[in-house]
């Protein structure tokens, strides 16, 4: 009983404060008079129905959370989980490879398919820094936009192609990487949160404010597709051309399709080469680092080596994502590249799971995926969007796949479920 009257009272002042936010935005409403003047009509029903249902949800969350509270700590859900990913990742590469291929397709949904690729490539290089080394950072899009300019200054004042510059993008923003990484050797929590996002807004005011060398806020146009052995995908045909080499009539397909398959190779690069080191000394290294620095300094770890390898090796990842996204668009400017791409991605890292590859990738197919298929529900359709975020992280705090099984060990690897990591027992 005492709890219900806790919970009453806290829902009730939960209903008090949507009511002022609400109140402005549903309770009233602009109206014409006919005579060209504006009025305002009030709409008590309808925020009496968002003020009501505001409580309700309230209430019963924090019913839940108590229900939730007296649960035993069981790993059952763990290891269901564990075991259902082995074949929910096999069953999504597979899906993934042959869905340009499926009959009939329309080309939005492969265009669709390749944006999501590119976020799940920004989020499993975001989860080497975020997930693997808990270094928080709010500035990867920095790296993002050093690898799209990097390409786009490179093919304008040289005339590179895609391919000669893609290295050279990952080589630079790695470059940045390490750059940023050594003023923030010390630093941990919100001041590094503070720092990076600093360092993220002053690239974006460098290339905005630099105009004679990027083109300031007008951008840098006319940026070389990808070619494939050298032939390209001119919709005009031609020699020289793929259509004219295979004897097959020009589609903007052609180009989305070989498009959706370079980023699938660069991210599925990105997950080979996230695994492969996670296995090894550093990213023993960087899990040490997430757990407990002072621990991990106690043991003999270098912090410097460690933390400067995360923030290369995630920035590289950044770097090849963002010569990618720029090779796509043939045009970029500084407002791609703002805070909410950086949010954007940390989002998706902190709801797929903090060091789940596979939880990264349905992340990155949640929020980017479903508000595109969303389109024709018009205002409503970020309404649901948020309300589905907000349901998940009620019921996933620690993201869709919350468990943890140790890199290494002696004997079978014993899965550590979300219940005892959130008690600091992981």
């Amino acid at each position: 009983m005492k709890h219900l009257s806790a919970n009453l009272k806290d829902s009730l002042t939960v209903g008090g404060v949507a009511l002022l936010l609400f109140g402005p935005f549903l309770g009233l409403q602009l109206t014409n008079s006919g005579s060209g003047n504006l009025g305002l009509a009030a709409r008590p029903e309808l925020l009496a129905i968002a003020v009501g249902l505001t409580i309700l949800a309230r209430f019963l969350l924090l019913l839940w959370q108590d229900h939730r509270v007296t649960r035993k700590p069981s790993l059952k859900l763990a290891a269901t989980v564990t075991k259902s990913g082995k074949y929910v990742a096999p069953a999504l590469l597979v899906f993934t490879v042959i869905m340009p291929l499926i009959p009939g397709i329309d080309n939005s949904y492969v265009d669709l398919g390749v944006l999501i690729m590119t976020y799940v490539m920004l989020g499993w290089g975001l989860n080497i820094v975020v997930g693997l080394a808990g270094l928080l950072d709010l500035g990867y899009v920095a790296f993002y936009a050093v690898g799209a300019y990097g390409f786009a200054l490179l093919s304008h004042y040289f005339g590179l192609s895609f391919w000669e510059c893609l290295p050279l993008c990952g080589i630079l923003a790695a470059a940045w990487g390490i750059f940023l990484g050594f003023p923030v050797l010390r630093l941990r929590g919100d001041y590094l949160a503070i720092v990076t996002l600093a360092f993220g807004e002053i690239i974006r005011l460098v290339i905005t404010n630099w105009v004679d060398f990027t083109g300031g806020p007008n951008g840098i146009s006319d940026i070389p597709h990808p070619t494939f052995f050298g032939l390209t995908f001119d919709m005009a045909g031609g020699p020289g051309t793929v259509s004219d080499f295979f004897h097959v009539d020009p589609d903007p397909s052609q180009r989305t399709m070989y498009l959706y398959y370079i980023i699938l190779a660069l991210a599925l690069l990105t997950n080979w080469v996230t695994l492969r080191l996670r296995r090894q000394p550093l990213g023993r290294a960087w899990e040490a680092l997430r757990e407990d620095e002072i621990a991990c300094r106690s043991l003999g770890i270098n912090l410097r080596n460690t933390k400067l390898s995360a923030f290369a090796i995630g920035a590289m990842f950044g770097g090849f994502a963002g010569c990618f996204f720029a090779t796509r668009q043939a045009f970029i400017s500084p407002d791609s590249f703002t805070f909410i791409e950086s949010a954007t991605v940390l989002a998706i890292v902190v709801l797929g799971g903090a060091g789940s590859q596979l939880g990264v990738a349905l992340a990155a197919i949640v929020m980017i995926g479903v508000p595109a298929l969303l389109q024709d529900l018009q205002i409503y359709r970020m309404l649901i969007f948020g309300i589905a975020l907000v349901a998940i992280m009620v019921l996933k705090p620690r993201g869709f796949i919350s468990t943890r099984r140790p890199s290494v060990s002696l004997g079978d690897a014993k899965i550590i479920g979300a219940d005892m990591i959130s008690e600091g027992h992981g």
